[in-house]
């Protein structure tokens, strides 16, 4: 892990460990969980404005599991499903969305903001501050500074029409 502006500390009570990420330092840690779960965690450190929206998910699961999940991750995107979604991925494509965003597969290639290739099997967004569910992803594509104040994305909710929304909505859904 590294940070690209200030210290943050990553900490997962239950594992038990706490790990610093220092701008321009890489730092890596081993750890194993003692039972397959999800355990919560957060940033222990004040990093900022963004700090108590902080917050993430350690998976634990078997080995088999783990390849089975990693494999289909390092997969490219799906091919849209329906019209709906193959209009999303024109509109996701030709918006800012493509500026911060990756989508492997497309021509997608922003490297500020989080890799969306499989965006759908998320179980948050947002950073882990609301649940990935069609009414909270919609909410976040309209005004994502009323889920989580000071964000950097820009809302969509005055430059693309409902049916657009919608569109983008049924591309982003079908990122698994």
């Amino acid at each position: 892990m590294t940070g690209k502006d200030v210290i943050h500390s990553f900490w997962v009570p239950e594992i038990g460990w706490k790990l610093d990420t220092i701008p321009g330092k890489t730092t890596t840690i081993n750890f194993e969980a003692h039972r397959e779960g999800t355990f919560d965690g957060a940033c222990a450190e004040f990093c900022g404005v963004q700090h108590a929206w902080m917050r993430l998910k350690v998976v634990s699961m078997s080995n088999d599991a783990f390849d089975q999940w990693a494999s289909a991750q390092a997969k490219a995107a799906a091919e849209p499903s329906s019209d709906l979604a193959r209009s999303g991925r024109e509109l996701f494509l030709t918006q800012t969305c493509i500026n911060c965003h990756t989508v492997r597969g497309t021509s997608a290639q922003g490297t500020v903001g989080p890799d969306l290739t499989h965006f759908a099997s998320r179980a948050t967004i947002g950073g882990g501050v609301v649940d990935n569910t069609p009414e909270n992803l919609d909410a976040w594509l309209r005004n994502p500074d009323a889920i989580k104040p000071g964000v950097l994305m820009p809302g969509y909710d005055q430059s693309l029409s409902d049916d657009q929304l919608k569109a983008l909505l049924e591309y982003l859904e079908g990122l698994n």
